[in-house]
């Protein structure tokens, strides 16, 4: 088995012992992406949109660094604190992923890390 740690300054640094992602005999496991802003590691401001861009903004630079891209996802995850913002997420969510989406999951959590509003996780097939 072949296991390598994917990682960019492109996508906002671990906020706790992980990877930003693993990649392991041609799957790339995305950890958990929040709406930071890689260079300050601050959250997005703005609406649920706006975070939600940054979520995938971050994912993208993780597939990118990793040869790979939104195409190659596989499995993605929602982790929402308000499920209302499932619409408008669902919308940011088809600007990335037009055609042929990945399966999801999506659950409304009570908290996430640095008290985000939005994560989401991915699986990526990469050849």
């Amino acid at each position: 088995m072949k296991k390598a740690v994917v990682s960019t300054a492109n996508a906002p640094k671990a906020v706790g012992p992980y990877s930003q992602a693993i990649f392991v005999d041609g799957w790339l496991h995305i950890s958990m992406q929040l709406p930071l802003v890689p260079e300050t590691g601050a959250l997005v401001e703005g609406d649920i949109k706006d975070k939600a861009r940054q979520v995938f903004r971050n994912i993208g630079a993780l597939l990118q660094e990793a040869g790979g891209g939104y195409g190659d996802l596989v499995k993605t995850t929602l982790y929402l604190v308000d499920m209302a913002d499932f619409a408008a997420v669902n919308e940011v969510y088809a600007e990335f992923l037009p055609l042929h989406p990945p399966a999801r999951g999506a659950m409304e959590v009570k908290r996430l890390p640095k008290d985000a509003s939005l994560a989401i996780e991915a699986v990526a097939k990469l050849a």
